[in-house]
C-alpha cells in the first residue's frame, strides 16, 4: 500500500474528466471514476475485483478491494485492504460504514469501478473527495511534507487539547480489535456498539446454522468474547450494545443463511430488528445474544455493558421482548439501561408511550430519514439528487418531537448517525434542540467536540445578552 497527501485530488464538486491533466498531480491523468466519498483518506495499491464473498481469499493484505457492494461477511477481506471501491450505494450504505470504522479509504457508487477498473491494476483511491485514479497518483511539492517534519499524530494522541462540552460525547464501534484505541478517546463510552461485525468477524455463520448443529454455547461465547473485549477498554465508561440488526439479504449471505431467510423484495422495512427477535423461527438466536451479554456483565464482571434494541415499531413487541431479557437475568436496574434506536417515524410520533419501555433513545438518523421522506438510504441515484438528507424539515420536526416526548417523562435522548460530524449546521441543529449525547465515529469524535464546544460557547453568550 502507498499513502499518498490529499492535494493531489479535485476538489468536492470539481468536475472530473479521463481525458483531463491533474496540475498538482505532476502530470498523471485525471480521476477514471467519481462517486461518494464514503471514508476519508488516500491509498494506492494494486485493485483486486472480487464478484462476492466466495472471492475473498483472492484479496491480498494492502491491496483495493473493488466489488458491486460490499456484504457482512466480506467484512474479513475489508479489514485487510487498503482501500475499497464499490459500483453501487450511498453514504450510509454498508462499505460506507464498515470502511469509516475500519478507518479504510472507500469510494461507494462509481457505477462502473468492476468494468473500468482491471483486475491486478495499479488504482488510487482517495475516499475524501470520492475520486479513483488510474495508477500511482504522485503528490505535488505543495503538498511534500517538509525535510524532518515531524509525522501526523496517531489517533490516540489527536485529541490533546480538545475542548469539554455540556453535550455528552461517546463514539461508534464495530470490530473489538479497535476497541482500546478508541478507548483513549475523550469520550464518555460506547454509544453504539454494533455487534453485527462481531457476527461476521468472529461468528462467522448464521446463528440459526450453528444452533441447529449443536454449537449455540459456541456462539454465546464467541459474542461474548467480542462485546467483554469493548466493554472491557471502556470500563467503567458505559457501553451501549446494540443487539442485532442485519436484514434478510444479509443474513442470507451468511454461511447456512439460504436455509433459514426468505427472500423479501424490500429487505430494508422487511423482517429486521425487533421483529426478529419475537418470531418463533429468530427467537433461539437473540435468547443467545441476551445470554452472551449477560455472560459479559456477570461472569467477566463488566457491569458497564447496557442494551439498546434496533428498529423499533410498536410499543407491544417490547413487552415481549422484556419478558425475554428477564427470562436471561437482564432487568432494567440502576446499573443496567436499556435504550431504543430512534428510526422508525412511530418511535418520534409517540415518544412518550415508548418512554415507559425504556431508559433512553438513540436517533438513528440515516433509517429515520430514509422512512421520514421515503428515500432508499442505498441509493447513489437519490443520493446524488439531494433526497436523502438528514436537515430536511420533515426530518428535524420528527426529531423534535422525540426530544420533546422523552424528555416530559425524563428519558434521555442521544444520536448515533453520522450526520453531526457531517454538517455542522445538523449539530448545532441538534444541541439547541437539547440533544444529551452525540454518539461519533471515532475519526470524527475531535473535529466534532471543537464544533459542539464552539456553539456551546455561542449559546451561552447569547443567553447571557439577551438577560442583561
Amino acid at each position: 500500500m502507498t499513502t499518498i497527501p490529499t492535494s493531489t485530488v479535485p476538489a468536492a464538486g470539481e468536475k472530473v474528466s479521463s481525458a483531463g491533466k491533474e496540475p498538482a498531480g505532476g502530470g498523471e491523468e485525471g480521476p477514471m471514476l467519481r462517486g461518494f466519498g464514503a471514508s476519508p483518506g488516500v491509498a494506492a495499491g494494486v485493485a483486486r475485483i472480487l464478484r462476492g464473498p466466495a472471492e475473498m481469499d483472492k484479496l491480498k493484505t494492502g491491496e483495493i478491494l473493488v466489488t458491486t457492494m460490499t456484504t457482512p461477511d466480506m467484512v474479513p477481506a475489508m479489514s485487510q485492504a487498503a482501500g475499497i471501491v464499490t459500483d453501487e450505494g450511498g453514504m450510509t450504505c454498508h462499505a460506507a460504514i464498515v470502511s469509516r470504522e475500519l478507518g479504510v479509504p472507500c469510494v461507494v457508487g462509481t457505477r462502473e469501478a468492476t468494468k473500468l477498473i482491471a483486475d491486478g491494476s495499479e488504482v488510487t483511491v482517495d475516499g475524501k473527495t470520492g475520486v479513483v485514479f488510474r495508477g500511482i497518483v504522485r503528490a505535488g511539492k505543495s503538498s511534500a511534507p517538509a525535510p524532518g517534519a515531524a509525522p501526523a499524530p496517531s489517533l490516540a494522541h489527536a485529541h490533546e487539547g480538545a475542548p469539554v462540552t455540556a453535550t455528552k460525547i461517546y463514539v461508534n464501534v464495530g470490530v473489538p480489535e479497535k476497541a482500546e484505541e478508541y478507548a483513549r478517546l475523550p469520550v464518555s463510552g460506547v454509544g453504539l456498539l454494533r455487534i453485527e461485525f462481531i457476527f461476521t468477524a468472529h461468528v462467522r455463520e448464521h446463528p440459526l446454522s450453528l444452533i441447529k448443529k449443536g454449537r449455540k454455547d459456541e456462539l454465546v461465547r464467541r459474542l461474548a468474547d467480542g462485546i467483554g473485549k469493548v466493554c472491557q477498554a471502556f470500563h467503567p465508561r458505559p457501553v451501549i450494545i446494540r443487539t442485532s440488526d442485519f436484514k434478510t439479504n444479509e443474513y442470507r449471505g451468511m454461511p447456512g443463511g439460504e436455509e433459514f431467510e426468505p427472500v423479501e423484495e424490500n429487505p430494508m422495512i422487511g423482517w429486521r430488528g425487533c421483529s426478529r427477535y419475537i418470531s418463533p423461527v429468530y427467537r433461539p438466536a437473540f435468547l443467545c445474544e441476551l445470554e452472551a451479554i449477560h455472560k459479559v456483565r456477570t461472569e467477566m464482571g463488566l457491569k458497564n455493558a447496557m442494551v439498546m434494541l434496533p428498529f423499533v415499531r410498536n410499543t407491544w413487541e417490547l413487552e415481549e421482548i422484556a419478558e425475554m431479557m428477564r427470562e436471561k437475568g437482564l432487568r432494567r436496574s440502576r446499573d443496567f439501561q436499556l435504550y431504543l434506536m430512534a428510526e422508525v417515524p412511530s418511535t418520534a410520533l409517540l415518544s412518550r408511550e415508548f418512554s415507559k419501555h425504556c431508559d433512553g433513545f438513540s436517533i438513528g438518523s440515516n433509517d429515520l430519514t430514509q422512512l421520514v421522506l421515503g428515500a432508499d438510504r442505498d441509493s447513489e441515484t437519490l443520493g446524488r439528487m439531494g433526497y436523502f438528507d438528514e436537515r430536511d424539515p420533515a426530518v428535524q420536526r420528527a426529531i423534535q418531537l422525540l426530544i420533546e416526548g422523552a424528555h416530559a417523562e425524563k428519558r434521555t435522548v442521544g444520536i448515533c448517525g453520522q450526520g453531526p460530524s457531517v454538517y455542522p449546521e445538523f449539530a448545532e441543529f441538534l444541541v439547541r434542540e437539547g440533544i444529551d449525547s452525540i454518539s461519533l465515529n471515532a475519526d470524527t469524535v475531535v473535529q466534532t467536540i471543537r464544533t459542539i464546544a464552539s456553539l456551546e460557547q455561542r449559546m451561552k453568550l447569547q443567553s447571557l445578552r439577551e438577560r442583561a
